[in-house]
């Protein structure tokens, strides 16, 4: 079975969009079928669109934002001060220290690490 998670994130605009990524055991490539769009759905039809017939027997996740053991309420809150920094820098043509694009980075990383690790998790207490 293909697992979808969909969750939003920030192009480098700010701007809201939403990325689905295909989570599967059977295929060794799942993880790196991705999309995105300015819509959960829109990203959702742009991910169909790249999975193969053996694919087809999906499990649709959408993240809700909720503090979890992937993605503590700490990180979270860290991540919001972060972008909204990076967002009032790039209003004024500027960019961030290098120290907080880093912890940006790394948090960003962090919650696509913890969609997926929530996701496989989920799958897990599925099949069994």
């Amino acid at each position: 079975m293909t697992t979808v998670a969909i969750l939003p994130v920030s192009d480098a605009n700010g701007e809201r969009l939403y990325r689905a990524i295909a989570l599967g055991a059977r295929s060794a490539n799942a993880g790196d079928k991705q999309s995105t769009g300015k819509t959960a759905g829109e990203a959702l039809d742009a991910l169909t669109a790249q999975l193969e017939g053996s694919e087809s027997g999906t499990l649709l996740l959408i993240q809700s934002f909720r503090p979890d053991w992937f993605f503590s309420s700490g990180e979270q809150q860290r991540l919001s001060e972060l972008m909204s920094l990076w967002r009032t820098a790039r209003d004024e043509g500027q960019v961030l220290p290098p120290e907080q694009q880093a912890e940006l980075d790394r948090l960003v990383e962090a919650e696509l690490k913890a969609a997926t690790a929530r996701t496989a998790a989920l799958v897990q207490q599925l099949s069994q």
